[in-house]
Parts: structure tokens; C-alpha cells; sequence
């Protein structure tokens, strides 16, 4: 036990330095240039000469933020595809496969549709997305409770006919709105980070946070889950209010997520299943191990999203979808993943 003990201490620790390797360079490279002595300086000094607030602005005004927020999303977004695999006993399951991104979508794309963000406030835009994640929740909860919402199966193929009449939604607001209009969806469709906001930055991060430590309460049930419903009940778990309290954790991270960054896919996907092949199965340490490393993983992303193409910046979701496809495809091909 001390032994396993220190071996998640090491490989946490081990994760704890990538991130805040990766979080390094993404705050030095871009498309603006820092002298890296400057770099330093900023750092470790608050007075900041009048020659040098350009310099300043860029990196504690504009990569800053953008950092922390692509950590947490891409921590939240991690979080959820584990949490939900787990319940689901499906390696296919993520955060977008239950329907509650698709209604966060239509939310943002009905707000876009009506300019709520334009005639009230841009802070609607993610309170709109949040509306919509937690509308999709009450209908397919209330759709699941006519049948028997604790068979999986049910609830998973509810949440897939929900993302898809979600995507019918979106292409029908799509083929109808303005082409100004259309341009704003399909950007927030494609993901983004330029959310600068600290307030919707620290909403979301002390919120994941929450959710990491609610989650790794829950662990040793989600161990015993993933050895069946019969298994955990017979050590004694109760299934129907572990999977009640987590199914609406996730639901409410995600919706956090995609209400603020837009639709970003592949995090919560394929995470989860790298992690499983380098460290097992045990959610004491895998919860964890998915919140740092998705967090880092989208930093990547992030980085590599806004400078392959410099000046121009490509959508996050490209670079994620990309990546993570070449490595799911990959490991799928090495037979290291079962479906």
C-alpha cells in the first residue's frame, strides 16, 4: 500500500512539472516576440516601466488568461470523459456523446441568432450555453425516468439521439441566419479561448476544482462500477445515487466548458484512454492524472493553434481533432485500445 502510494505521488508530481513546463512556453512564445530578459523581469518585478506595459499587457492581459482558461477547460473536459466512461462502462462515451454539449450549443447559437449578445451584454453568451447544457439535462432526465434511467444503455443512446437532433438544431439556425451571424456560430462551433475574463476564468476553474475533489470522493465506487452494476452492488454501493449525483457533475462541468470555449472534442476522449494504458485503472489516481493532464494537453493545443500559422490562428477544436484522432487511431491500430 505505501508503495502504490508513492508511486501516485511520483507520477502526480511527474505531471505537476510537465504542466508547468508547458504552461512556461506557452506564456514566453507567440506571435508577439518578448526578450526573454524582459520575460524574467515581469515575473519577478510588479513595477513595470512605461516602455515595457505593451510587453506586459500581452503577457498577463492576453496569454495569461488564455492559459489558465485552456487548462481548465481542457481539465474539465477530461474530468467528464473519465467520470463518464466509467459510468457508462464505454470507452466511446465523452463529454459530448450524453447530448449536453449539443444543448449548450443551440443555446449560444439561439443567442448569436437573436444579438441577446449584442442588444443586453456579451456575458450572456455564456450564461445562454449554460441555460442550454442545463435545459438538455431536465429532457433527457425527464425522458429517462419514463424507462428505467439507470440502464446505461438507455440513457447512453437517449444522450446520443439528443447530440444528434442538437446538430439538426444548429445547421437549421445556421441555414437561416445572416452571414454575419453565420461566421460568429461557426467560429464558437470550432472552439475558442479568447474568453480574457477573469471572472468567467476563475468561475469555471474553482468550479472544475469542486468537481475534481466531489469526484475523487466518489472514487472507490467508480472502481467498483467499472466492474458492473451486480459487482458494485453486491460490495455494497449504491449505484442509483452514485450514478444520480455524477451523470449531473459532469453535466454541469461540461456546460461550464462549452458555454465558454465553444465545442471542443477529443479531450475527454482520448485522455482518458492514453492514461489508462501508462498508469491502470484505479480512479484514486486516474481522476487526477486526467484533470492535470487534459489541462496540459489543451495548453499544447493552444499553443500550437496560435502560432502554426502566425499571425492568423487556427480554431482550437482543429488542432485537438487532429491530434487527438492521429493518436486514437494509433493506439486503436496497436490493438491498445478495445472497443
Amino acid at each position: 500500500m505505501i508503495e502504490k502510494k508513492k508511486k501516485y505521488i511520483k507520477i502526480i508530481l511527474i505531471q505537476i512539472i510537465i504542466l508547468i513546463i508547458v504552461s512556461l512556453f506557452a506564456f514566453y512564445f507567440g506571435t508577439a516576440k518578448i526578450n526573454h530578459k524582459n520575460f524574467f523581469y515581469f515575473i519577478f518585478n510588479k513595477n513595470i516601466p512605461a516602455n515595457y506595459l505593451s510587453e506586459y499587457t500581452i503577457l498577463f492581459y492576453i496569454r495569461l488568461p488564455r492559459i489558465l482558461l485552456a487548462f481548465t477547460i481542457g481539465a474539465t473536459l477530461s474530468l467528464s470523459g473519465v467520470i463518464l466512461q466509467a459510468l457508462f462502462r464505454n470507452p466511446l462515451v465523452d463529454s459530448y456523446t450524453t447530448g449536453i454539449a449539443g444543448g449548450a450549443g443551440v443555446g449560444v447559437c439561439l443567442n448569436i441568432l437573436f444579438r441577446f449578445d449584442k442588444i443586453i451584454s456579451i456575458i450572456t453568451l455564456p450564461i445562454s450555453g449554460f441555460l442550454g447544457a442545463m435545459a438538455a439535462l431536465i429532457i433527457i432526465y425527464l425522458i429517462a425516468f419514463k424507462k428505467n434511467f439507470f440502464n446505461t444503455n438507455n440513457i447512453l443512446l437517449i444522450g446520443v439521439i439528443f447530440s444528434f437532433l442538437s446538430s439538426s438544431i444548429i445547421t437549421l439556425l445556421l441555414s437561416i441566419s445572416k452571414l454575419q451571424y453565420m461566421n460568429n456560430i461557426i467560429y464558437w462551433l470550432m472552439g475558442s479561448l479568447n474568453e480574457t475574463n477573469y471572472f468567467f476564468i476563475y468561475i469555471i476553474l474553482i468550479t472544475s476544482f469542486i468537481g475534481l475533489v466531489i469526484s475523487f470522493i466518489f472514487s472507490n465506487s467508480l472502481n467498483a462500477l467499472s466492474l458492473g452494476d451486480e459487482e458494485a452492488l453486491n460490495l455494497g454501493i449504491n449505484i442509483i445515487r452514485i450514478k444520480k449525483i455524477l451523470f449531473t457533475l459532469t453535466a454541469i462541468l461540461i456546460g461550464l466548458s462549452v458555454s465558454i470555449s465553444g465545442l471542443i472534442g477529443f479531450v475527454g476522449l482520448i485522455i482518458p484512454h492514453f492514461l489508462r494504458l501508462l498508469i491502470g485503472y484505479d480512479y484514486k489516481i486516474l481522476l487526477v492524472s486526467c484533470y492535470l493532464s487534459g489541462g496540459a494537453f489543451l495548453i499544447i493545443c493552444d499553443l500550437i493553434a496560435r502560432t502554426i500559422i502566425s499571425p492568423a490562428e487556427l480554431p482550437i477544436g482543429v488542432i485537438t481533432g487532429i491530434i487527438g484522432g492521429i493518436i486514437f487511431i494509433h493506439l486503436f491500430s496497436k490493438k491498445k485500445i478495445n472497443l
